[in-house]
């Protein structure tokens, strides 16, 4: 596995955990801590030979994530299907994010671990996070959104493998999900790609104009 134990990452790590229990409004400072953990942390996983060793990982959650927003796919058009039948104006939004609970099958586990990712996942910290692993999902807006379009598989080429190694990613069919967490948030590839469990959010609120039609 790749060695991450450095004195400089450690330190960093450190500011953050101290930070996020202590100040949580201190977000500019510590957006920039997340930032330079991040730098750190994908210069040595997007060597050539560290995302071989990566992939097995890099696939399993590329699939395990397909299937959570499959499911929330579906439970949210059931939802809305049974709700809008009764309420006339419904909106429904559903979101997916990671897991609340660090994963076991992360190399580097200890007491601090849980502390860290509760900062990373903090929306005030890593604001592209607020919305979950990419844009929810809106019903009615989306109906006629195919479960492909919403996972970035309806164009070509369907693959979402900016910044890794297109050689090895090149039959992957990554997301769309997965470049969002890796591209756009304050995620590190190693901060994710351990995940296999997800949790969801669904919300809905009445349009009041249309129910009194």
């Amino acid at each position: 596995m790749i060695n991450y134990d450095t004195s400089a990452l450690q330190y960093i790590e450190h500011d953050i955990s101290m930070t996020y229990n202590t100040d949580v409004t201190g977000y500019p400072e510590s957006e920039c801590l997340l930032d330079v953990r991040r730098h750190l942390l994908n210069e040595q996983a997007l060597t050539h030979e560290s995302q071989e060793e990566l992939l097995p990982h890099i696939i399993a959650f590329n699939d395990a994530l397909r299937d959570a927003l499959k499911h929330m796919y579906d439970r949210a058009h059931e939802l809305y299907s049974q709700m809008s039948a009764i309420q006339p104006g419904i909106e429904l939004t559903a979101k997916c994010y990671l897991a609340y609970k660090y994963p076991a099958l992360h190399p580097y586990q200890g007491e601090d671990r849980q502390d860290l990712f509760d900062a990373i996942c903090d929306s005030g910290w890593n604001p592209l996070y607020e919305d979950g692993v990419s844009f929810p999902l809106e019903l009615p807006r989306d109906l006629d959104q195919s479960f492909d379009s919403f996972i970035g598989m309806d164009c070509p080429p369907p693959n979402w493998n900016e910044l890794l190694d297109e050689e090895l990613t090149k039959d992957l069919h990554i997301i769309q999900q997965f470049h969002n967490l890796f591209d756009h948030t304050k995620f590190a590839l190693t901060d994710f790609i351990f995940f296999r469990d997800f949790t969801f959010e669904y919300t809905t609120i009445i349009d009041e104009d249309q129910t009194m039609n």
